[in-house]
């Protein structure tokens, strides 16, 4: 109930509106999101990876209604890169990209071509692009682009979310050689009809996509902070004598650094994936819907005054 509460504010204006103007906003924003530039997106990933860490970095924004702000979001991609490239952080340092910032809701060919740019300044940098993944309406029409990419740029990497009823059977089809499939839990609101509602079918469902994942032939990328499922994912390491390069743990920037730390030190890939950007409102509220213990986080600095 409560993650559908978060899951609703993250759709009002009349939420955000308080939750931006709130005194002490910006101390809880900072936990969870790099900075709004490129310069806070260097200095997070300078410092993550100096650590032992890989990163992927998201330049925020979803949603895009206008040409310009896709274009807006592209250009903003293409700088990161090259700037990631000039500071000598790839390939350690990779970006995600959310086609709905690029234009996907109005012109998915308009998407396709700013991302294949995207990924053209990728492979300069040497480096690689991972499409997002977002609501169940634009999982096909993703999916799809995701074809097209992989093409000409083979490494660009997968998302699929444990929560959606058809994820094992896509799980199947992208389990394949050099296939780079990130696998995450879901953090969209979703009908029944489409996406397991209760929190036990969902870690069922994301156990044996992780299975398929990696008994396949691809590069799994298990994205989770819970404990049991990191525990899983290390037991089916064993299992599937997968060593530390052929696979990897990801987790969100300021959650759970002791544990990304932990996991680093026992000599497994851990990349974390990186928030920047002014539009963090959206991104903010389903980090907590994820993981609603935040929410405690969050309110609590939004009333303290020290």
């Amino acid at each position: 109930m409560l993650r559908s509460v978060i899951l609703a504010a993250a759709r009002s204006s009349q939420v955000e509106r308080l939750v931006e103007t709130a005194p002490y906003t910006r101390d809880v924003v900072r936990r969870f999101v790099a900075g709004a530039g490129t310069d806070d997106a260097l200095r997070a990933t300078r410092g993550l990876v100096g650590d032992g860490l890989t990163v992927t970095l998201d330049y925020l924004g979803e949603d895009t209604v206008k040409p310009e702000q896709a274009v807006a979001t592209r250009d903003g991609y293409l700088t990161l890169l090259r700037a990631l490239r000039e500071a000598g952080l790839t390939p350690a340092a990779e970006v995600s990209v959310k086609l709905s910032a690029l234009g996907q809701k109005f012109d998915e060919q308009l998407a396709y071509d700013h991302a294949r740019a995207i990924c053209v300044a990728a492979d300069e940098a040497g480096t690689t692009v991972t499409l997002d993944m977002e609501d169940h309406t634009t999982t096909d029409s993703t999916l799809d682009v995701l074809s097209k990419l992989r093409k000409d740029h083979p490494g660009t990497g997968a998302v699929l979310q444990a929560y959606l009823r058809r994820t094992e059977a896509d799980c199947r089809d992208l389990a394949t050689a050099g296939s780079r499939v990130r696998l995450c839990k879901g953090a969209y609101r979703e009908p029944e009809s489409v996406a397991y509602q209760s929190a036990r079918d969902v870690d069922r469902s994301y156990v044996r996509c992780m299975n398929v994942l990696m008994s396949g032939a691809g590069y799994p990328m298990l994205a989770t902070h819970d404990p049991r499922l990191i525990a899983i994912g290390e037991d089916r390491a064993r299992w599937f004598d997968r060593g530390p390069g052929s696979f990897e743990f990801q987790m969100l920037y300021g959650i759970r650094p002791e544990e990304q730390a932990r996991l680093v030190a026992a000599g497994y890939t851990v990349r974390t994936y990186v928030p920047y950007g002014d539009q963090w409102y959206g991104y903010l509220m389903r980090r907590l819907a994820e993981r609603p213990a935040n929410l405690a986080f969050f309110g609590r600095a939004l009333l303290s005054r020290k």
